[in-house]
């Protein structure tokens, strides 16, 4: 019954490191989206959002099943859709900062990844103190900051623009299967994101029956800005299943 938790984008495993440390279980698993943290792209692996579904249901059955499964940003999309995919798997599921709506329209700055030409103009100059100024002016704590820029690299680059061009359509597309999640489920939400904002999570509340933990003056980055508070909330939401 181990916990697996699951980084968005652009981050890495090392995103839940203040979370972890704060734990009283150990049985973590912490993976890295193929191509994301340095990690190899499988061939033929096209980067889309069906394939990281896909590939993360195997990560799940790799680890035995009965998880408590727990996703930020683009790791919480993928592990709604698993949880309604595969609820054999989950015991409980958390996410936070990304949810799935078929009202929900895409921030800016993922449009201009979705448009061919500008979005890998602008990967080119994502990258250094530009991109560490960037993160920080987005509420991302300095340290993470420096983390994530020292991160990127051209094949996170790549993995990025196809993800984000195969999801302009991820809520009407995968948005139907939400009444399959299992109903141990959490929001966790930081109240002044501004990516992904509480209504979204409020209609996944409403369609799961999952309950909300709200987090305030809290943006984006709660397992960077709020680790104690999530960890609270994690051990409590667990203990209660």
């Amino acid at each position: 019954m181990p916990a697996v938790f699951l980084h968005g984008v652009p981050e890495s495993h090392v995103i839940w490191d203040p979370i972890r440390s704060k734990l009283s279980r150990k049985d973590v698993i912490t993976p890295d989206m193929p191509g994301f943290g340095g990690s190899l792209v499988p061939e033929g692996f096209g980067a889309t959002m069906n394939e990281y579904a896909t590939w993360f249901v195997a990560e799940l059955e790799k680890a035995g099943g009965d998880v408590d499964l727990v996703g930020h940003d683009w790791g919480a999309l993928l592990s709604l859709r698993v949880a309604c995919l595969r609820p054999d798997l989950i015991r409980t599921w958390t996410i936070g900062s990304g949810a799935i709506d078929p009202d929900y329209v895409w921030h800016d700055t993922a449009k201009l990844w979705q448009t061919p030409g500008v979005g890998e103009q602008f990967m080119q100059a994502m990258t250094g103190d530009l991109l560490k100024g960037t993160l920080m002016g987005a509420g991302v704590p300095e340290a993470g900051a420096q983390q994530m820029a020292d991160g990127i690299d051209d094949t996170m680059k790549d993995c990025i623009l196809k993800l984000y061009r195969s999801a302009v359509n991820v809520g009407t597309e995968w948005g139907p299967d939400l009444p399959k999640a299992p109903k141990a489920g959490m929001l966790l939400w930081g109240v002044d994101d501004p990516y992904m904002q509480v209504k979204h999570a409020e209609y996944v509340g409403r369609v799961t029956g999952a309950k909300m933990v709200r987090l305030e003056s809290t943006g984006h980055w709660w397992p960077l800005q709020r680790p104690e508070e999530a960890a609270k909330a994690l051990q409590e939401h667990w203990a209660s299943v």
